[in-house]
């Protein structure tokens, strides 16, 4: 685990993202086409990163546009490695006409939580990975689930992450979108989250989405309490 935790935001996913938003990350886990984001988008926000001296991830996601990638959905496993592959494949054509080289790869929305409790879910996600990026990046998702267990049978680094941006239940899960405390948007909260869970440990990456209303004040907020960005 790194001495302290990394910052990473999910970008890419709209065309109003702030710049300034991807110079306080870290990484920065860009839609590759499942649930937002086409060519366009991902040479605009990888060539941005690689001018803010940040690094780059890939975002896969089910197929669901419509759904923003947010709902569950029954997919079989091979037709999910092909998915996963064939995201991660068009983002590194990207990447590489950029002089990029991705770090790592998080699952986005309802694959996310999917790759979590299902140890079908993530054995067909890592391999969609493994398939296009090989087994050398970092794969980024809950501590302790199937995700994570994985990642580590296939002899891929795992980055156990926290969010900066999402309230909290009692048990540790995420407070279900659209439900009251589900968002933080204050910053100074969100940065004294941030420093509860460095000081604890157990994380070794905190996102920001950057759908978040007021996303760029609660990075900014998040980075001081942070301290300096690592260098991609």
């Amino acid at each position: 685990m790194s001495a302290r935790p990394l910052l990473n935001v999910d970008g890419g996913e709209s065309e109003e993202e702030p710049v300034e938003l991807y110079a306080l990350a870290d990484v920065v886990h860009v839609a590759c086409g499942g649930h937002a984001g086409d060519e366009a988008s991902m040479d605009r926000v990888t060539r941005a990163c690689a001018s803010e001296g940040t690094r780059v991830g890939a975002h896969p996601s089910y197929e669901d546009r419509e759904g923003f990638g947010r709902h569950a959905r029954e997919v079989a496993p091979d037709e999910l490695t092909s998915q996963v592959a064939a995201q991660c494949a068009r983002l590194r054509a990207v990447a590489s006409r950029a002089g990029v080289e991705l770090a790592s790869v998080k699952a986005h929305g309802a694959l996310y939580h999917a790759a979590h409790a299902s140890e079908a879910t993530a054995r067909a996600f890592v391999a969609g990975v493994t398939r296009s990026l090989g087994n050398g990046l970092a794969i980024v998702g809950p501590a302790g689930g199937a995700l994570e267990s994985a990642a580590r049978a296939a002899g891929m680094p795992y980055q156990r992450e926290a969010f900066a941006d999402r309230g909290v239940r009692p048990d540790g899960s995420l407070v279900p979108r659209g439900e009251p405390g589900a968002l933080v948007v204050d910053p100074a909260i969100a940065a004294a989250r941030t420093r509860e869970l460095a000081a604890h440990g157990g994380v070794d990456t905190l996102c920001i989405h950057g759908d978040t209303p007021g996303a760029v004040a609660i990075a900014r907020a998040v980075r001081d309490a942070l301290g300096p960005k690592v260098q991609g």
